[in-house]
């Protein structure tokens, strides 16, 4: 088998035998592309992808993605070869199905329903007692992750609320510096390195609390499933409990003044009170 991508990769690293699988896609010997572990990704010879590759590799299966060029697909198909494709795996069942097919497809399907079952515990063990909290992950390039995504099922499963999808939000969305500051979340998880994403003005929103994410746990499902819930639930027991009455008021208040200093705005004016005259005090 020659796999051609880095989420079929770390599947079939967990439900192949090692000599089954001839290749893996360079990817996942990459640190910023990578969805398994390094040391073992490294076990393995890895391919560019390319058809002259591929051939030379002589394997019984070529597993990719659905997004694969349909140029390298059909020459792969035009010299005898057997591909099989999975697509982006939007919920935890979806990936779960893959996870069946690729260890069918490798005649290892005991290895598969062990692998869900990981996945399921792990998930069970995760889940939170509580309301959920509310909460953005900005993503590299600044975006965020829509209603849709496995990332925002995860975190929902490990307690907290997608913010960004609540309001209105969806897929690779854009989130800039300025939006967030208007309405800022209680946990914000930081995947990516834009400057906006580490400004100094973050470190002075009151009951902020901010959270460095892995940008590897973003793109798949199958194992990296169970260490981005390990993640998450690490991120939810580690944050203090609720403060009392007037928390959100005050971080509203504090978010949108420090929103206008970055915008060289005005505060608005304070007018001080005036005393009532029923206690004694002039108008």
């Amino acid at each position: 088998m020659v796999s051609l991508n880095p989420c079929t990769d770390a599947i079939l690293a967990e439900v192949a035998d090692p000599a089954q699988i001839l290749a893996i896609s360079h990817y996942s010997q990459d640190p910023r592309g990578t969805s398994m572990d390094l040391a073992k990704a490294r076990r393995f010879r890895v391919t560019g992808g390319t058809v002259e590759e591929v051939l030379a590799l002589d394997p019984d299966v070529v597993v990719g993605s659905s997004f694969m060029d349909p140029a390298t697909r059909g020459a792969l198909g035009d010299l005898g070869m057997r591909v099989e494709t999975v697509g982006i795996a939007s919920t935890v069942t979806d990936s779960e199905a893959q996870v069946r097919q690729l260890a069918a497809l490798a005649g290892h399907p005991e290895r598969g329903e062990a692998l869900v079952a990981r996945i399921d515990a792990a998930l069970a063990q995760a889940q939170p007692s509580g309301a959920n909290i509310s909460a953005i992950l900005w993503q590299p390039d600044g975006i965020v992750p829509g209603e849709g995504a496995l990332v925002s099922e995860l975190m929902r499963r490990t307690g907290f609320a997608n913010q960004s999808a609540a309001h209105g939000m969806g897929q690779a969305d854009y989130l800039s510096l300025e939006r967030l500051l208007t309405d800022p979340p209680r946990v914000l998880l930081v995947a990516g390195s834009e400057r906006g994403q580490h400004h100094p003005v973050l470190a002075n929103l009151p009951h902020l609390q901010r959270a460095e994410f892995d940008p590897t746990l973003l793109y798949c499902g199958g194992p990296t499933i169970i260490r981005t819930v390990e993640r998450l639930s690490t991120i939810r027991r580690a944050i203090l409990p609720a403060t009392g009455r007037g928390t959100t008021r005050r971080v509203v208040e504090g978010s949108r003044l420090l929103h206008r200093r970055i915008l060289g705005e005005s505060p608005p004016p304070r007018y001080a009170r005036s005393p009532s005259p029923l206690r004694g005090g002039s108008a």
